[in-house]
């Protein structure tokens, strides 16, 4: 053996009975870091059990240690979507990801058989290894993100970190990069444990530089700033949380009363000097651009407040059903307009209807309000200032907000409604995206829902203003707007695919020279029933 070598085990660790235990064991770990219980630090005992896991696994018991690691994070994580969607929509998702979940698994379990076999050296193991891992995980997630559908991106492992001591790598590596560092340091702990002697007597020696390597991979990633975007003023915003009743299938009908519980709640607030008014997604439940009582209510709203309203509505336009934020001002009417770039998959429009309604039309036909995703630019030029516009799930959407910021955007509004989710963890876990999203744009995110949660984040990741859950109130802030472009926003896509890339080509390579190495491995000879095992397992 070389000299740098060091043992290669990559023998299952524990039988395959006991994997599936610890893939439940760790999804509910990894779920408890995400809100509502936000136990940021538990996501790394949750990624280490899975890794340790997937260990000396075959294809076949890797897939299925992910598919139960998957299905039991995500069943518990988005069980919020049972009250909008129901349990088969929300079983189907859940395996779908779980499928992606298991994928990405079987690679890792590959990684583990043959990278260190390529790479036997200890610099390789811990240099090496890690990198693969995270690299596989981040492309994993990035997949899965955007395919099939647009993709769900719901539950990516970094979404647990926005208010960990990690946070200030948002704005250098955006979601996918602050995920790889993550999982990049829990695969070093665990390669480090795997790496160490076998013998007793040696550990203590090995133990100290170990931990120092790890210490010191830590602090330096906890050490970086955030990046500091230029100050360019402020921008007085009032923002409306009607806690009208806003659900998806309760708005049949309601000819108007969700925009008359808007309109009541802005009164407090309508001499207050604002910049701009602002109401959440679906406040009004008449369109503006059809009904001329909504056009009249909007007119009467925005000059009493002297300011600009931007305001949620359904629009249609000709046979076409849009979700789309309005800008409104006094004696003008509509001036700009956003339509949601990134409309729901099942819950608000079928894709490819024809072929999934067979299996479930009762479940399909429900959905009969279909909305078209939207081409229309993500920012209102308000002229004290550029606003970047989301709606709703369009915050989960990387290259969305990117976009935004990229077009000027000094100040993000993230309009939503929470009402289909009633009390469940859903808009916590929705801020707390909205709160990454200030971290990696380096702006103020004012995040407001027809019901909450409602809150103005500062581009620091702090709390400026929060309205309770299910009550009608409203903030009126002075929020600071931002100049200048984060490192994530410039370059956070491409260090995604970097190191995505990385990950998948070091696994192909190593996959290859490994069967080189076997194909010229000598026959072995034959072992007495008496002759010590060796360390090494054969994979």
């Amino acid at each position: 053996m070389p000299p740098q070598a060091v043992p290669v085990r990559v023998g299952a660790v524990v039988p395959l009975w006991g994997t599936v235990l610890l893939a439940i064991g760790a999804a509910a770990l990894l779920d408890g870091a995400f809100p509502d219980a936000g136990i940021w630090p538990l996501a790394f005992p949750g990624v280490a059990i899975v890794l340790v896991a997937l260990r000396g696994r075959r294809p076949g018991g890797a897939f299925l240690t992910g598919l139960v690691f998957g299905l039991t994070f995500y069943l518990v994580h988005i069980e919020w979507a049972t009250l909008f969607l129901g349990d088969l929509p929300w079983l189907a998702l859940s395996t779908l990801e779980a499928l992606f979940v298991a994928g990405g698994s079987v690679l890792v379990s590959l990684a583990y058989r043959w990278v260190p076999r390529v790479f036997p050296s200890r610099l390789g193991r811990i240099g090496v290894v890690p990198l693969v891992v995270a690299g596989l995980w981040t492309a994993r997630e990035a997949i899965s993100a955007v395919w099939p559908y647009g993709g769900f991106s719901w539950g990516r492992l970094a979404m647990s970190q926005s208010e960990s001591p990690f946070r200030h790598l948002f704005s250098w590596l955006g979601i996918s990069g602050v995920g790889f560092v993550l999982v990049a340091l829990t695969a070093l702990a665990v390669e480090l444990w795997f790496a160490r002697p076998r013998r007793l007597p040696g550990l203590p020696g090995r133990v100290v530089p170990d931990v120092l390597l790890l210490a010191v991979a830590t602090a330096a990633a906890l050490a970086v700033p955030s990046w500091a975007t230029v100050d360019a003023g402020s921008l007085r915003v009032g923002a409306v949380q009607g806690n009208t009743r806003s659900a998806y299938f309760d708005q049949r009908g309601y000819d108007g009363e969700i925009l008359d519980g808007h309109i009541s709640a802005s009164l407090p607030i309508i001499e207050d000097h604002l910049d701009v008014l602002l109401w959440p997604e679906g406040a009004s439940d008449l369109d503006p651009l059809r009904s001329p009582r909504a056009a009249e209510a909007l007119d009467l709203v925005s000059e009493a407040a002297s300011a600009p309203l931007i305001v949620g509505a359904i629009t249609t336009r000709g046979d076409r059903y849009y979700n789309s934020s309005l800008l409104w001002e006094p004696g003008r009417g509509k001036v700009d307009l956003y339509d949601k770039r990134h409309p729901v998959p099942f819950g608000e429009y079928v894709p490819d209807r024809k072929f999934w309604e067979p299996f479930a039309p009762d479940l399909i036909g429900l959905i009969q309000r279909e909305y078209t995703p939207g081409t229309t630019d993500p920012v209102f030029d308000l002229g004290k200032a550029v606003v970047g516009v989301n709606i709703c799930f369009d915050i989960v959407d990387d290259a969305l907000m990117t976009q935004s910021v990229q077009e000027g955007a000094q100040v993000l509004f993230a309009q939503s409604n929470n009402a289909d989710f009633g009390h469940t963890d859903e808009s916590v876990q929705q801020l707390a995206i909205a709160r990454i999203r200030a971290l990696e744009t380096g702006r103020t995110v004012v995040n407001i829902s027809t019901v909450g949660t409602s809150a103005v984040i500062a581009p620091d990741g702090s709390t400026i203003d929060q309205l309770p859950t299910y009550q009608a109130g409203t903030m009126v802030d002075d929020v600071p707007l931002r100049n200048g472009l984060t490192p994530a926003v410039v370059a956070g896509r491409e260090f995604e695919v970097l190191v995505s890339g990385f990950g998948l080509a070091a696994l192909l390579l190593a996959g290859i020279r490994f069967r080189a190495l076997r194909r010229a491995r000598p026959a072995p000879t034959p072992r007495s029933p008496s002759a010590p095992r060796n360390d090494e397992r054969a994979p």
